[in-house]
Parts: structure tokens; sequence; C-alpha cells
């Protein structure tokens, strides 16, 4: 089985190459998809799956990551990428300045997108919005800290066994090994 994850990010396509292996072998097509704006990225996700399906007509993942704080009542949400670009990191600490509450947490939705349609699974990864230290990964990952550790202490392997998009794409790995059993 071949599939196709369509990102712009080729370490994403490596990732999901790594969880997949075995089962099924990962092309990376970096096509520029539309993003549908909604408050949840399994729809974001689903939107860019649909689209890159209809373009390519190969089954696709394809997958969009929030940043959700919750003293700031989840946001940046789905326009994490765009506040990280506008304000970064160090907006979000100044916005939590007089703010107590610390707990945030990151989510991707992973869409998979073939003939028989489109299944959405959803990775999370609770943690607390510390000082920036680190400087591994990228974005947020300086200022989110699980078990005391940040994501930007953390090499790739530790990050990978942990994060948010893993989770998601054993999910998806999961699901194609029950989907492939039931159609034989």
């Amino acid at each position: 089985m071949k599939i196709t994850f369509v990102t712009s990010n080729i370490h994403k396509a490596c990732e999901a190459a790594g969880i997949f292996s075995g089962i099924a072998e990962v092309e990376h097509v970096n096509l520029e998809c539309p993003e549908v704006r909604n408050e949840s990225v399994a729809e974001v996700a689903k939107g860019k799956a649909a689209y890159a399906y209809n373009e390519l007509g190969r089954p696709v993942i394809t997958d969009d990551t929030g940043f959700f704080v919750s003293a700031l009542n989840g946001f940046p949400g789905s326009c994490a990428a765009y506040v990280q670009k506008t304000i970064g990191y160090e907006g979000i600490l100044h916005l939590l300045s007089d703010k107590a509450d610390r707990s945030a947490w990151f989510e991707t939705g992973i869409a998979y997108a073939d003939a028989d349609g489109i299944s959405v699974f959803v990775g999370k990864i609770n943690g607390t919005i510390v000082s920036p230290r680190g400087n591994q990964g990228f974005g947020y990952d300086p200022i989110f800290s699980v078990d005391g550790k940040t994501l930007a202490e953390m090499n790739a392997e530790e990050k990978n066994a942990i994060s948010h998009r893993s989770r998601g794409l054993l999910a998806l790995r999961e699901w194609l090994i029950n989907k492939r059993s039931r159609d034989l």
C-alpha cells in the first residue's frame, strides 16, 4: 500500500514513514491546499484531505495542528501557525503575564482520504506553559512543558514518542491495519 502525505514539511512525512513502516509506503508531496477556517483541527485537516485527494486521485494524509491555552479560552487554537508568525510565543507569554493558569494542549487532526471517503484521527498532548527553555524543535516548543521538560529540550525521538502528531498517526495506523483485515 502507498499513501501520499501532503505537507510542506518533509519531517512530518518522515515521521509518518517510520510509524507506517511495514504496512504502507509513505510518499511526500508538497501541494498547497486551501485551509477552511474552523475551530476544529480535525475539520481543517479533513478539508485539506478532500482537496488533496481530488487533486491527486490517490490515498492521501493531511494534518492540521492547533495550540490551545486554557487561560486564553483556547486561543490561539487552530490559528496557531498564524499567531506564531505574528506575535510568536513571546506574545503568548505576554498575554499570560497576569494569569495563574498555565495549562495548555496541542491537538493534531490527521485526515486520511481514499476512494472510500475521509477518516479523521485526533492526537492530543497536555502540558504547561513555562519560560522558554531548550533549542530543539520549532514554534511553541520552547514554552510547552510535559512532565517538567519542554518539547524544545527533547530530541526528535523523545518528542515523537509522545507528540500529538504521532498519537494521531498511530491511531490512523491501527485503523488501516483493521481496515486491511476487514477487506481480506
